[in-house]
């Protein structure tokens, strides 16, 4: 696994996991109610599923693994992401997370850093959800520009 000081640190080709975990009823279920998702497939015990946009969190995993100091001198924002779900995550399901950074490059005077990440059934190895995300990594708003 590669290994950086900062998120801010990673290059174009690291590759950040794989990271295991298992997915409680009860992180699906705070997690639904904090996104005001009420659906039953969310909240009750038969036949629970993971909300798609869990998958936000397991970019924070491995970019806790990967990165153990944070994000950086520079304030991370996110832009835009996009994501698949190729099968549902069941909860208590145990799951492998990793990612991969697919692009770094200057546009103006700020770093973008592209990743995809999979997240995978452990046990089975079966493709559940694509995700790609672009994030500005030394976006320093007006103060930067105004030179304070």
């Amino acid at each position: 696994m590669t290994v950086g000081r900062y998120v801010s640190d990673l290059e174009e080709g690291d590759v950040l996991g794989p990271v295991e975990y298992t997915i409680s009823r009860f992180v699906i279920r705070e997690y639904a109610h904090a996104v005001e998702l009420h659906e039953d497939c969310f909240q009750h015990k038969d036949g629970q599923i993971a909300p798609p946009t869990m998958v936000h969190l397991d970019k924070l995993r491995l970019y806790k693994s990967a990165c153990p100091e944070g994000t950086g001198p520079h304030a991370r924002v996110h832009i835009e992401y996009d994501a698949t779900v190729h099968a549902p995550v069941p909860a208590e399901e145990r799951l492998s997370v990793k990612g991969i950074v697919s692009q770094r490059y200057v546009k103006r005077g700020r770093d973008y850093v592209h990743m995809e990440i999979e997240m995978r059934a452990a046990e089975t190895d079966k493709l559940l959800i694509t995700y790609r995300d672009t994030v500005i990594l030394s976006y320093g708003g007006e103060n930067e520009k105004a030179g304070g």
